[in-house]
């Protein structure tokens, strides 16, 4: 990835968790990403309708060996993330964070979170499982899963909005976000927040319990 796109997907990022720290508490949450207008014909009249940016379909096998697909996250609410098991940085704080979440929704089938692996040549399945065990994570609706990595870093990008990609000069060898993305059960991006620091995380959780009324 271009340093200059590495810096553009950052400010989104940014722009979106300012955007969403001035809702008020009872507005709808926005609808991150590409739009369009498009206009189709019911019952003889033709109506206008916006159509929003999607998370593409995805196929990966998880800590378990077993394939996590669009599916699985169907009429769901999910937040989805990225790390790597050997990550000196970010990652073991925004698990801590991401641990917070998974305990307050564990129990309730429609909140799910898949975090992915961007060193899919070092974190193989087994590892991800030893990874997932030594965290004392019990809850089944948390994905870590394994993929090719050009489409995982090509799914970070383009849906998530979120820069990954190996970089030899950065710690550990990889350059990730440490946001969370919020993403809706019509698969549309719904927020990202700092996966780092408490009170956005505080604000992601919020978050999701907006979006379970809206359901």
């Amino acid at each position: 990835m271009k340093p200059y796109l590495s810096v553009f997907l950052l400010l989104i990022a940014v722009f979106a968790l300012t955007i969403y720290g001035c809702q008020p508490a009872n507005t709808t949450l926005p609808i991150m990403g590409e739009r369009e207008t498009v206009t189709k014909i019911v019952n003889g009249k033709e109506v206008t309708d916006t159509v929003y940016h999607q998370i593409r379909n995805f196929a990966f096998l998880d800590q378990d060996s077993v394939l996590v697909t669009n599916e699985t996250f169907k009429d769901k609410i999910y937040v989805a993330d990225f790390f790597f098991t050997t990550c000196p940085t970010i990652c073991p704080i925004m698990k801590t964070q991401l641990l917070r979440v998974s305990e307050r929704y564990k129990n309730n089938p429609k909140v799910g979170i898949l975090s992915h692996t961007i060193d899919p040549g070092h974190d193989t399945i087994p590892l991800l499982k030893e990874y997932k065990h030594n965290l004392g994570i019990d809850n089944p609706n948390w994905h870590f899963v394994w993929g090719n990595r050009d489409t995982i870093y090509s799914i970070g990008e383009k849906d998530y909005y979120v820069p990954a990609y190996a970089d030899s000069t950065a710690p550990g060898g990889y350059v990730h976000s440490g946001g969370f993305i919020l993403v809706d059960k019509n698969r549309h991006v719904r927020g990202i927040f700092n996966g780092t620091q408490q009170q956005p995380v505080d604000s992601l959780m919020m978050a999701i319990d907006r979006l379970l009324l809206e359901q």
